[in-house]
Parts: structure tokens; C-alpha cells; sequence
């Protein structure tokens, strides 16, 4: 019999027994410990093999509140620095506006930046230019700065694929058994930029 549904998993009545007996098993383990420990038992796995930690966690803390286990105190509070994070600083590029047509910007080199000593740049042309500023990418993510002529002249992002949309569910056509395979091979573009005056190029041309 299904008591509660996390994630996509159904946990059963024997699931819940299961895990207060772990959780009694190891009265002085933290609660990541237990997660590690459960994802385990159960070979709950990401696709490319990881535990499934994180959302294992979220399960448990679920079930607490609803009154079915008692988990252990929390021994450890992590330090989030996205928390109280700085808004990125301008970073000086050359402003002269680029008046050509697009075939004279070749070729355009697609740099990634993501955990490079460039991100920053990234970071700070999208704060400075994006009507919707610089926000953090949610999950995994990637970074790519477009040059041509030496000069950032766009800034493109791609990330994790968020669980549930329903236009984007409904237009592929899948099913929840087919969203649930096959999410982890689709991508979100949470920000794309070309740059205004300082790095673009005449629009007027790109038919010419």
C-alpha cells in the first residue's frame, strides 16, 4: 500500500519501517549519514550513477514532518555563500560600437567559462546588461562567452532542465514514466545575451 509519493518514488507503508529501523540501527549518525546509508539499501541513483543524496534528504525531512519518523538533530548547519552574495562588479571592456555586417565578426569563437577566471566577466555582463540581471543558473550548469574580433560580443547559459513544465510536457507529447527517463537529456537556456553598443554589430545587415 502507497503512504506517500516523493519525487516520482511511492513509499510504502514497509518503506517507512525500514527506515525507522535504520534510523534506530544508528542513533549517533548525522542525517546525511542515514541519507547516504538509505540511498544505498535502496540503490536509489541518478542516472550517471551519483546517490541520490539531496532528494533522498528532502524525502526524510518530508517524513518527518508529517509525523512518521524522528530524525537526529541537525549537527551541522552549511554555509550557503549564495546567501548574502555580492551583485557582480562591472568589469571595463571596450564600448565602441561595432557598425558590420555579421560575416565580417568570423569566425566567432564559443569560449566555456564556467569555473574559469573569466566567469566573472560573464557574470558581470549579464548584471549589467540582461533586463533580468545576473542570477546563479539553478543546478548544473554551463557558461559561454561568444567572442568575435577579440571582443565579447554575447553571453550564453544552459542549465538543468526544471522537473515539471507543463507546456514544454505537453508539447513533447511524453508521458510521466517518459519525463522521469528521459529529463537528464534535456537542457534550459536560463539567459541568452547579445551586447548592446559594446559588442554587437550593425542588425541592419545581417541580410546584406
Amino acid at each position: 500500500m502507497i503512504e506517500f509519493r516523493y519525487r516520482g518514488r511511492e513509499i510504502s507503508r514497509e518503506d517507512i519501517l525500514y527506515i525507522r529501523a535504520l534510523i534506530e540501527r544508528h542513533p549517533q549518525e548525522s542525517r546525511r549519514t542515514l541519507s547516504t546509508k538509505l540511498c544505498e539499501a535502496w540503490q536509489w541513483r541518478q542516472a550517471n550513477g551519483a546517490l541520490r543524496d539531496m532528494v533522498c534528504r528532502g524525502m526524510l525531512l518530508m517524513l518527518e514532518r508529517a509525523g512518521q519518523i524522528e530524525l537526529p538533530p541537525v549537527s551541522y548547519v552549511r554555509h550557503n555563500p549564495l546567501a548574502n552574495r555580492a551583485r557582480p562588479e562591472p568589469v571595463r571592456i571596450d564600448t565602441t560600437p561595432i557598425q558590420d555586417r555579421l560575416r565580417n565578426l568570423q569566425p566567432l569563437e564559443f569560449e566555456l567559462v564556467r569555473r574559469t577566471g573569466k566567469e566573472p566577466l560573464w557574470n558581470s555582463l549579464l548584471e549589467e546588461h540582461h533586463y533580468l540581471g545576473y542570477e546563479q543558473p539553478p543546478g548544473e550548469h554551463l557558461k559561454y562567452l561568444v567572442w568575435g574580433q577579440g571582443r565579447p560580443v554575447a553571453c550564453l547559459a544552459w542549465s538543468s532542465a526544471v522537473r515539471h513544465l507543463r507546456s514544454r510536457d505537453r508539447y513533447i507529447g511524453w508521458s510521466v514514466e517518459a519525463r522521469r527517463r528521459n529529463l537528464r537529456f534535456i537542457a534550459y537556456n536560463p539567459r541568452f545575451l547579445i551586447l548592446p553598443k559594446a559588442a554587437t554589430f550593425c542588425y541592419t545587415s545581417l541580410n546584406n
